[in-house]
């Protein structure tokens, strides 16, 4: 539990409860969908931080419950304020736009003799940014037209919920050279005032780092928005049989990667604990092709006319291919369905995740 006393963000007092815990939340006003993430975010730890549980590409999650103490300028204890901040966000594969359900919810105030917890107001500000340097020419993002709500206990309770939609507008061209990248940011300012105390604020309450493209078929659907620190994973499995042979290949080239080829001590293969990136350029891509082919050659010998194939791992539509520099990569001969099965489940990966040029992912192997 976050605890804020003018300003500053500390530990909960020890064995303290506080009465956001002891209320059931509030989910009247929530979509199916919504209500699923909320559901599954409740969860997870990374909820209760300022970036937030990020489920997926599409999907993200705060959930912070927060204790305050309103102090007076003289250093007096004004009152207590307790309440569960929720932002469930949505990013689309088609549109290049992101949704935002913020709520405050399971409001609870203590004040001392004297105080009027009705006059309390608590402040929710929504703004954005664009990180220019990341972006493609001309990028622009679209503000909802209410980002702003300051209103009391009373009003909240009456109306915990409401929706913001930031969208970045598109030319409708599709442009290999320009995929109309938007790289932004979207930030939650809070602030709790009272009449008689220090007004307390976190300008970064919460954020969310998005992009918005217009990439085309290379990404799947034409257009999309994604939130860009979440994790993108290829996850294989050694008891799928259409792709154990990959499964068994990368996992060797992750955790033995000096006994698989080339072979040379002190040899380290990327992808597991550090990522790989896509790349989209196909004369790169050959060329990692080729010197996996060439090592493959060199170990095996003439392999054509018989049903393996030279698999590289990482693969060749990554900037860690094997035609990088440090030889960190493992090429083996293994069933040539396997592998195209394999090359198939990539390119799905990518697709339905929309990974860019460039854009990190991860491979995990399960038993």
């Amino acid at each position: 539990m976050l605890v804020l006393v003018a300003g500053l963000a500390t530990a909960g007092p020890a064995g303290a409860t506080a009465p956001s815990q002891l209320l059931p939340a509030t989910t009247a006003a929530l979509a199916p969908e919504e209500d699923d993430l909320r559901t599954e975010c409740a969860t997870h730890k990374e909820a209760n931080t300022r970036k937030g549980w990020i489920k997926n590409r599409f999907e993200s999650c705060v959930h912070q419950p927060v204790y305050l103490k309103l102090i007076d300028d003289k250093k007096r204890l004004r009152g207590e304020l307790w309440f569960d901040l929720w932002i469930l966000g949505f990013t689309y594969d088609g549109s290049r736009r992101v949704d935002y359900t913020s709520s405050i919810e399971n409001i609870n105030a203590k004040a001392v003799a004297g105080e009027n917890p009705a006059t309390w107001k608590i402040d929710q500000n929504f703004s954005h940014s664009i990180n220019a340097s990341a972006s493609g020419p001309n990028p622009k993002m679209i503000k909802p037209a209410v980002t702003n709500r300051s209103e009391t206990i009373a009003q909240w309770k009456a109306k915990p919920f409401w929706q913001l939609k930031y969208t970045s507008p598109d030319t409708g061209k599709l442009d290999a050279a320009n995929t109309q990248i938007v790289s932004g940011m979207v930030s939650l300012e809070m602030r709790v005032s009272s009449p008689t105390a220090v007004p307390w604020s976190d300008p970064v309450m919460a954020y969310s780092s998005v992009r918005f493209d217009y990439a085309g078929p290379t990404a799947g659907k034409f257009k999309g928005t994604v939130f860009t620190e979440a994790r993108v994973e290829l996850v294989m499995s050694l008891k799928d049989p259409a792709v154990n042979e990959s499964a068994r290949h990368i996992l060797d080239a992750q955790t033995l990667p000096e006994r698989t080829f080339p072979s040379f001590p002190g040899k380290s293969v990327p992808g597991g604990s550090t990522p790989l990136h896509r790349l989209i350029d196909k004369d790169k891509q050959e060329k990692n092709r080729d010197a996996a082919i060439a090592t493959c050659k060199d170990v095996w010998g003439d392999y054509s006319g018989t049903k393996l194939q030279c698999d590289e791992y990482p693969f060749a539509s990554t900037k860690e291919g094997a035609a990088a520099p440090g030889k960190r990569f493992s090429a083996r001969l293994i069933d040539g369905t396997d592998n195209e099965t394999g090359g198939r489940r990539l390119n799905e990966m990518f697709t339905l995740n929309r990974i860019l040029d460039g854009d990190a992912f991860y491979v995990k192997i399960t038993p």
